[in-house]
């Protein structure tokens, strides 16, 4: 038994717990030996001075089958107080990490910024950026039309987020992430003073989130072409090297390429989003962003089934071959904000063909169809239609803990494929989202589970989020945290996660270990698990708005 526990680990969340929340944590041990030989093992909760605070026993939980580990958890739910601890198991013991509600509070704003990095064609000064300032670049404001649309002129598509690790601007992949930062603000703050997250400009906190989405939202509104249309993307001829984008402005021309029935509607259910959550701030700006989105709407019914480009070469493709869900966000989103009754005719069979997901992503984008009808408010005549939409999703969220429960390490997904973290994240926010309206404490800490995996407990012992703990990822796949020439990454952005498609295995990455839950290593050169990416970040933000204690 002594030798035993010299080889466990102790997976838990490296950044911290709440104080009104679970405190969960698991001891793994390889499989061999007597499968419960841990149970009713003594833990204890240490203080920073290592006294310890709280006692109990471990409890068998099972056994991880994508890992080959057999874990153990540990409880100290019941513990509230305030301060730095460290899980003491035998002769192991864990890093300090936090209890307290504040840290949730930290890594929010931490993520909020972390937009604000991926900002371009503006100079993000050293007063406000740090280490991390950069001159602007990628203006984008005369871009020529990339030579496969045969259309001549340049047009201005300023501003926005790079997506992901490279320099491609999509209005697909945006529209899904603005749209749900947007939620955060819909819900967790009057709209009058948006959350009272009223940053003062600083190098901790430049701007607010309400900021950010402004600023993703005015390239949005670039994007829309004379005659309603959106276009797909602006992407440089080739994919670029780990370079500055200065360097890389130099280096190559840069292009907006296409116009598809997707991305059209991606921005359609967007702005009609964003005229809920401006009225009551910028009214003028409100009413711009509902006429665009009317207009958007028009041309995708003019124009179903115009594909997407495929083009690849220097971005991302974002091919989706249906556009019944996104048809279905646009309605529902243009539905609240007008009450026009030839949307309200087509719903019920909008929602008939594309019932909800666990949780959101770029391609199936039905859930914010769902969640603009349960939230509301709805005029008397669909009252019917936001009690369907409720009751779809509480089923969701009762899916989503019954995988849970099934699952050692308390996650409701069942294969490790291209962006699980944002996968994960997602579907703790549409916990989190039900939460809102049924007050199912159940939810409400199911999403905080999840988050725990994200934060550190999980097989590699890796919390996710760069800049967040003593475990953080150091050399994410991100072009600018490695030509920058600072040591650290740009805080708060959250790397894709165990992968076991490793798409990336030319580039010879060194995982860990074969099975699925050892998929994931902090290397450059695996963009298949260590990259980062908007709409990942997107559904972790607004998580920690809605669990950010007021």
């Amino acid at each position: 038994m002594e030798n035993e526990k010299e080889s466990i680990r102790i997976r838990y969340n490296h950044v911290g717990y709440g104080v009104d929340f679970s405190k969960t944590f698991f001891v793994a041990v390889l499989e061999g030996g007597n499968e419960h030989a841990f149970e009713g093992e003594i833990f204890e909760l240490v203080n920073s001075l290592g006294k310890p605070v709280f006692t109990d026993k471990l409890s068998y939980c099972g056994k991880a089958e994508y890992t080959g580990e057999i874990l153990y958890v540990g409880n100290f739910t019941e513990y509230r107080h305030p301060g730095k601890y460290r899980i003491r198991v035998g002769n192991q013991e864990s890093h300090l990490f936090e209890i307290s509600d504040e840290w949730i509070s930290r890594q929010f704003k931490s993520n909020v910024k972390s937009f604000y990095y991926q900002r371009t064609g503006e100079e993000l000064d050293k007063a406000l950026a740090g280490k991390w300032a950069r001159p602007a670049s990628h203006m984008d404001d005369k871009l020529e039309f990339h030579p496969t649309m045969n259309r001549k002129g340049v047009w201005n598509a300023h501003g926005g987020w790079y997506d992901a690790g490279d320099y491609g601007k999509y209005i697909v992949n945006g529209g899904v992430s603005v749209a749900t930062l947007m939620l955060a603000c819909e819900m967790k703050y009057s709209l009058e003073v948006v959350d009272g997250v009223d940053f003062v400009p600083s190098f901790e906190q430049p701007f607010s989130l309400l900021d950010e989405i402004r600023f993703e939202l005015e390239f949005f509104l670039r994007m829309q072409d004379d005659d309603g249309g959106v276009f797909f993307k602006v992407t440089p001829g080739h994919w670029d090297g780990f370079m500055m984008p200065a360097d890389s402005d130099v280096m190559q021309k840069r292009f907006i390429l296409g116009k598809s029935t997707t991305s059209t509607l991606n921005f359609a259910g967007a702005l009609a989003q964003a005229h809920r959550v401006f009225a009551a701030t910028d009214p003028q700006f409100a009413t711009r962003c509902l006429a665009a989105s009317r207009r958007a709407y028009q041309w995708a019914l003019d124009n179903p089934s115009v594909e997407w480009p495929h083009n690849t070469e220097g971005s991302g493709g974002y091919g989706d071959e249906h556009v019944e869900d996104e048809f279905f966000w646009a309605r529902a989103m243009l539905y609240r904000e007008t009450c026009d009754e030839t949307l309200l005719e087509k719903l019920p069979h909008d929602m008939e063909m594309n019932p909800p997901k666990l949780g959101l992503d770029w391609r199936d984008t039905q859930n914010l169809g769902w969640i603009a009808l349960a939230l509301g408010p709805l005029p008397p005549c669909a009252q019917e239609l936001q009690k369907t939409a409720r009751n779809a999703l509480e089923k969701t969220a009762d899916e989503i803990l019954r995988l849970q429960r099934d699952d050692p390490y308390g996650i409701s997904l069942r294969r490790f494929i291209w962006g699980s973290n944002g996968i994960i994240a997602n579907h703790a926010l549409t916990s989190a989202i039900v939460y809102s309206w049924s007050k199912n404490r159940e939810y409400l800490d199911s999403a905080f589970e999840q988050m725990n995996f994200i934060y550190g407990r999980n097989p590699v012992d890796v919390s996710f989020v760069t800049g967040s703990a003593w475990s953080s990822p150091m050399h994410p796949h991100h072009r600018i945290c490695h030509s920058d020439g600072v040591e650290e990454p740009i805080p708060g952005l959250l790397v894709g996660g165990l992968n076991n498609d490793r798409q990336d295995m030319i580039r010879k990455p060194h995982y860990p270990g074969d099975l699925p839950g050892f998929a994931y290593t902090d290397e450059r050169c695996s963009f298949a698990s260590n990259e980062t990416a908007i709409n990942w970040n997107a559904p972790l933000t607004s998580l920690l708005a809605l669990l950010n204690q007021p």
